[in-house]
């Protein structure tokens, strides 16, 4: 059993014992309660504070170890700090932490010394390394790499910036990110030593099982993962439903394009979300939960994995946990990658190995789901959010957040914006403050066109409705959905048709294929799309006129599908193409009516010509064209025959003159 405590402490504490004390969470978070030993209070103090790395005796070195940074090459420079260490004789500790979320920075670096408070510093590669450890072990601070220095007790650095002043930072509220990026995701210890598995001991002692389906919903927490339902209402239905056993199931497969936040949540701060789980499964009278994840999560498995052992080591899940009388198993099940599989009643038919596909409803997964018992099913997000809650009170969620949407949201911000990355808002934020605030705006001086916000299943958010404040009923409002929390920003060099083709196919190659409106209109939709951005060479017979048939029956079509799916995502896969028909309806007129992509990107919509004043004749755009379409002299400007140019770029791309141009 690992000891918190070591034997410094007396042997009336609960590692002197086979297994651990019932009250281990009231002396970790508060201190020792066996007895009034003022030495053995001292020592817990220290140690609670040596966790939190309040007080340290020698340099940490913290690398940023999230699938980001790995991506950045974090192995490599935890591999030269330990080599710098090594030969430069430097007594000074290494850990790991995960994604902060300034992904766009990474790897990210945090060095604390001895007396002085923590500092992050950004792009720390491999070659960079000793630049900086020479810098900050001799006292100064490379402002090029700099990103600010935390909070803490510990004496500031002069004419550092604050952290929390980062234009990333400052309009962020961070509560289920509070963790990530500063905790080591592998130690049980750090977590406890920040207030972790309190909210778990308060409910189980305190709190009945009505009691905390009260306060959950009182607070507002809503799902967060797809439509935003009351969790709290949810969980009622499966505590009135009687049931010789009942389960739980933490849908972390996030299949949308875009999206990385459960990923992030749980490589950074996995204790969260289990402690959120036990509190759900005690509220409901589960024993049993499932947390079902994609294979293609190696990282945050191995987290989780580690977490769930630990927590089983200190009495904290399995059998009797703390001598409540209460068992929780919890049990990792991979997926396959199956976009539908995030759809909760096929996430049950492949935890119960079956093929992955929805089940008509009702009856609802809260009266009948995993082997036919009563089940709940939530998201990452909503389940970290629920130690808080239990901690804080419903009172201290609910006021953040705007009427029907309260607490806080995390997204996933990509795409072309300055500053990528995982961020967390108060619900109500406006887009405008999270694209160009948190995130820097747009780069190379382009202007911002669109946000796709909630998946495929979401829609893009247009310039004109920058100021909107997110909640969840603002954004359906403008034909888009919270979804689980990808946000991904397009500028002015993005074709918007090309956008609703790529989501299409994208639902398309996914659809489970049990019902035919999803199945077949779905295919349907995108060989419209198809057709639009096709040019006059590719066409055959009557195809100009299924052209212009398609884009007419668009928007009945997506009315059909949307009305007679099976399921949640096939009720919501016409919506990239309705939400950009919306706001983008000129994009499609000038496909559809002039065969032009005005962000001239749909290749063959694209006319090619040649500027005769830069063009030399090397014939190097002859030779390769693969139409044969352009014609001329050596030696002498060249030009392209129009008829039968197939749009391929070819030219283009060989062209060492910049000779080619693109209308």
């Amino acid at each position: 059993m690992p000891l918190l405590l070591d034997e410094k402490c007396c042997n009336k504490c609960w590692h002197s014992s086979e297994r651990p004390c019932p009250q281990l969470l009231d002396c970790l978070n508060d201190g020792p309660r066996c007895h009034d030993s003022a030495s053995c209070r001292s020592f817990h103090a220290e140690r609670m504070a040596g966790l939190r790395r309040d007080t340290i005796t020698r340099p940490v070195i913290v690398v940023g170890a999230g699938t980001c940074g790995l991506g950045a090459g974090a192995l490599k420079t935890a591999d030269a700090v330990r080599r710098y260490l090594t030969e430069r004789n430097v007594d000074a500790d290494v850990a790991e932490a995960g994604c902060i979320g300034l992904c766009a920075f990474e790897p990210i670096v945090d060095v604390m010394m001895p007396g002085k408070r923590r500092v992050s510093f950004r792009s720390v590669t491999e070659d960079r390394v000793d630049a900086l450890l020479d810098a900050v072990l001799g006292g100064e601070m490379p402002s090029e790499m700099t990103l600010g220095q935390h909070d803490g007790p510990q004496a500031p650095w002069p004419d550092v910036p604050e952290l929390k002043e980062h234009p990333f930072f400052a309009p962020q509220m961070r509560r289920v990110l509070a963790n990530s990026g500063i905790i080591d995701p592998r130690s049980i210890e750090e977590y406890i030593a920040r207030g972790g598995y309190r909210a778990l001991g308060k409910a189980i002692r305190e709190m009945t099982r009505d009691e905390l389906c009260d306060v959950v919903e009182a607070s507002g927490l809503r799902g967060r993962g797809g439509g935003g339902f009351p969790t709290g209402t949810k969980w009622k239905f499966a505590l009135k439903t009687a049931s010789d056993q009942k389960y739980l199931i933490c849908n972390a497969d996030e299949g949308d394009p875009g999206a990385f936040m459960d990923r992030a949540v749980i490589e950074g701060d996995p204790h969260r979300m289990l402690e959120g789980i036990a509190i759900a499964a005690y509220a409901i009278g589960a024993s049993k939960a499932y947390v079902y994840i994609r294979a293609e999560y190696p990282l945050a498995i191995k987290r989780l994995v580690g977490a769930i052992q630990q927590a089983r080591e200190y009495g904290l899940l399995g059998y009797n946990i703390l001598d409540s009388g209460l068992s929780l198993d919890v049990i990792i099940k991979q997926g396959a990658g199956a976009f539908v599989c995030g759809e909760e009643t096929a996430l049950i038919n492949s935890v119960e190995g079956k093929r992955g596909m929805p089940r008509p409803r009702p009856p609802f997964p809260a009266v009948k789901g995993l082997f036919e018992k009563p089940t709940v099913i939530n998201n990452v997000e909503t389940l970290a959010n629920v130690p808080d809650i239990v901690a804080n009170g419903a009172a201290w969620f609910s006021a953040v957040g705007t009427g029907t949407s309260k607490g806080t949201k995390v997204f996933a911000l990509s795409g072309k914006v300055r500053r990528t990355g995982l961020v967390e808002v108060a619900m109500g934020t406006k887009m405008r403050e999270i694209i160009f605030g948190v995130g820097g705006g747009i780069p190379d001086g382009k202007a911002f066109k669109a946000a796709q916000i909630g998946g495929p299943s979401g829609g893009c958010i247009p310039a004109e409705h920058l100021d909107i404040e997110i909640d969840y009923e603002s954004l359906r409002s403008v034909g888009a959905i919270m979804g689980s929390g990808g946000l991904v920003v397009m500028d002015e060099g993005t074709c918007m048709v090309d956008v609703a083709k790529f989501f299409m196919d994208f639902i398309q190659r996914e659809s489970c294929g049990k019902c035919i409106p999803c199945r077949e209109g779905t295919r349907r939709m995108l060989e419209i799309l198809q057709r639009l951005t096709r040019g006059r060479q590719s066409e055959k017979a009557f195809d100009a006129l299924e052209r212009f048939k398609g884009v007419m029956d668009l928007g009945r079509l997506a009315g059909v599908i949307r009305d007679t799916s099976l399921c949640g995502l096939g009720q919501t896969a016409p919506n990239p193409v309705l939400s950009t028909l919306r706001w983008f309806r000129d994009e499609y007129e000038a496909h559809l009516y002039e065969r032009h992509c005005p962000a001239g990107v749909c290749s063959e919509l694209l006319t090619y010509s040649i500027d005769p004043e830069k063009c030399n004749g090397c014939t190097a755009c002859a030779k390769k064209c693969p139409a044969e379409a352009i014609m001329g002299a050596p030696k002498s400007p060249h030009y392209i025959i129009p008829d039968k140019c197939i749009g391929c770029g070819t030219c283009a791309e060989v062209c060492r003159f910049k000779a080619v141009l693109t209308e």
